[in-house]
């Protein structure tokens, strides 16, 4: 079941804490996605045995900057090179400020079926320190304008443990978020990434990122709240209504294979004897001008025995899904298996994790210390 991403590196504005790959300047906006279509059909026999798709997740960036044909352009070299399920889940990443009826019709015509909402908070204070284009008001009218444009698989995105948000805030963010009734949700601790808006301001001093204890406590807030509405806690980020879950982001989880398009974007692709990852040059001038003029656009790896492990623990652990102990001793050496299970007898008396089925998964108390636990079960 494999997927694809389509990374759109534009945006209106950069927001204090990302260091994704973009760019603000849309003059070469045409060109990118004529690229972008360029390298769809340069990847078309790279599945293997021709796998169909079944998820396409359009990020970024901003993919509701797109124009119509844009999109239509780019959903053409899709279905011209790749056999697709019947059913697939088709997601596009919006703001707010871009969602309008006419851009809902647009969208639902080109087959997006799910939309990934970038909220971050239902406070203008927050949004305007996250220097976020869109204010509280938009982002609760481009909820109700999707779900009444018959769009009802919806996901948002929050933020807490961000200076400014109390736990009464944060309370109050969740109890729109249950009242909207929005069947699924992505939540995120602040972090500070290098090279961003946000780390210069906390560098100087003019911004403290709240305690571990804060974030302790506004996590465990989530996690009552969304179990009284019957949301699955099915990844450390994510809660979903049963049959709302990321199809596409849980094959990332679960190894499953998808291809990226444009730059910046990764690829994984496994077979019988391989497993091997590539990535995009993460600059629009030379992604577009090295496919122009059939240069390397990417650079790739094989992935050996000891990373596919650390991988699968470092993804499974994150997932209800689990980490399947009769798989690590069916599929890795002996040597990295009786590693696993070394380090893993440190944790058994503890609660931390949990173990059931020969199944291992992280108790909620060990949610705050996955770092750690997954860095003392990797093979290094």
């Amino acid at each position: 079941m494999a997927g694809i991403y389509i990374h759109i590196p534009f945006c209106k504005q950069k927001c204090s804490y990302c260091d994704f790959h973009f760019s603000t300047n849309l003059t070469n906006r045409q060109t990118v996605v004529n690229t972008i279509c360029n390298e769809i059909e340069l990847k078309k026999t790279v599945l293997p045995n021709n796998e169909k798709i079944a998820t396409i997740y359009v990020g970024g960036g901003t993919p509701s900057l797109l124009f119509e044909e844009e999109l239509a352009q780019i959903l053409e070299a899709i279905y011209k090179n790749y056999r697709l399920e019947e059913k697939i889940e088709f997601t596009l990443e919006c703001n707010p400020d871009d969602i309008n009826i006419g851009k809902l019709k647009i969208l639902k015509n080109n087959g997006v079926n799910r939309l990934s909402i970038g909220v971050q908070s239902f406070f203008d204070e927050d949004l305007k320190f996250f220097n976020r284009a869109h204010n509280q008001q938009q982002a609760e009218k481009s909820i109700l304008l999707s779900q009444d444009a018959g769009i009802n698989n919806i996901t948002i995105d929050l933020i807490y443990n961000s200076p400014q948000l109390t736990l009464k805030k944060w309370e109050h963010n969740l109890d729109k978020f249950i009242q909207l009734n929005i069947p699924h949700l992505s939540a995120y601790t602040l972090t500070v990434e290098p090279k961003t808006a946000l780390y210069h301001l906390v560098k100087t001093k003019q911004t403290v990122i709240p305690s571990d204890e804060q974030a302790i406590e506004q996590f465990n807030l989530l996690i009552e709240k969304v179990k009284q509405v019957g949301l699955i806690h099915y990844e450390i980020s994510n809660f979903g209504k049963e049959g709302f879950f990321s199809q596409h982001n849980s094959n990332y989880w679960k190894g499953e294979n998808y291809l990226g398009f444009g730059p910046s974007a990764h690829s994984f692709i496994k077979n019988n004897t391989s497993q091997k990852r590539s990535w995009n040059i993460a600059n629009n001038t030379k992604y577009t001008k090295a496919i122009q003029q059939n240069l390397p656009f990417f650079e790739e790896e094989i992935i050996d025995e000891t990373t596919a492990y650390n991988e699968y623990i470092l993804t499974r652990l994150r997932t209800i899904w689990g980490v399947d102990m009769g798989f690590i001793k069916k599929t890795f050496s002996s040597e990295i298996s009786n590693h696993f299970f070394a380090a893993l007898a440190t944790y058994k008396n503890t609660h931390l994790i949990t173990i059931s089925e020969n199944k291992l998964t992280l108790a909620q108390e060990g949610i705050f210390l996955t770092d750690k636990i997954t860095s003392d079960l990797f093979f290094v």
